[in-house]
């Protein structure tokens, strides 16, 4: 986080949730929500790979929220294996950006969460950007993207990942010929590679 992020509670479904609020310089294109990694290993809203997401949407012009589902932090409920926590998800989109362009971005389960939300607000929503990195595939069941948004969908997962193997990525991709993104030599939190993984986010939102 960085000195003029703004933090916030809203009401969510669960109680009340913790919201890290950062805006870009001038006018914004729309507001981007980026989701955290497993709550029940260590997941929040300050892990490194979502303020990496939420650094290269804000660079990109995005109002950038993140947030921490039930149970995190300042967060109140209980973990939900992702039933909640979608939901957790919707409420901070409809208290943040009720109309005009989205964008979603989520790590491990945070981006499993994504896909279903996806899944819920498109096409009533203009979703006008996806970015999904390190998609828990082998431990949960992540929804299919329409195949309309698969331009506007960026997947990266890394070569050597062993929280989430390449393997299950590519076994849920595969059926909706939705391109992969694979970065060799790295694994799951993509140590050491967090600037590369910044610019394939800049590059996809900047298209």
């Amino acid at each position: 986080m960085n000195a003029h992020t703004q933090l916030l509670m809203i009401e969510g479904p669960a109680g009340q949730l913790e919201l890290a609020l950062d805006e870009p310089v001038g006018t914004p294109q729309g507001v981007a929500v980026v989701a955290h990694p497993h709550p029940l290993f260590g997941g929040t809203l300050t892990n490194k790979v979502v303020q990496t997401l939420a650094r290269a949407c804000v660079q990109s012009g995005w109002r950038t929220v993140r947030f921490n589902f039930r149970g995190v932090g300042r967060s109140e409920g209980v973990h939900d294996n992702g039933l909640g926590e979608l939901e957790d998800l919707l409420a901070v989109v409809q208290s943040q950006a009720p109309s005009g362009p989205l964008c979603l971005a989520g790590f491990s389960f945070g981006a499993f969460v994504t896909s279903h939300a996806l899944a819920r607000l498109h096409p009533s929503r203009e979703v006008r950007r996806v970015a999904l990195v390190g998609t828990a595939a082998s431990r949960f069941s992540v929804a299919p993207v329409a195949p309309e948004l698969h331009e506007r969908t960026l997947v990266v997962h890394g070569e050597t990942d062993d929280t989430v193997p390449l393997a299950a990525v590519m076994d849920w991709a595969r059926p909706q010929h939705l391109p992969v993104t694979v970065v060799p030599g790295v694994a799951h939190f993509f140590h050491g590679q967090l600037p590369l993984l910044k610019a394939l986010v800049l590059r996809h939102l900047k298209d």
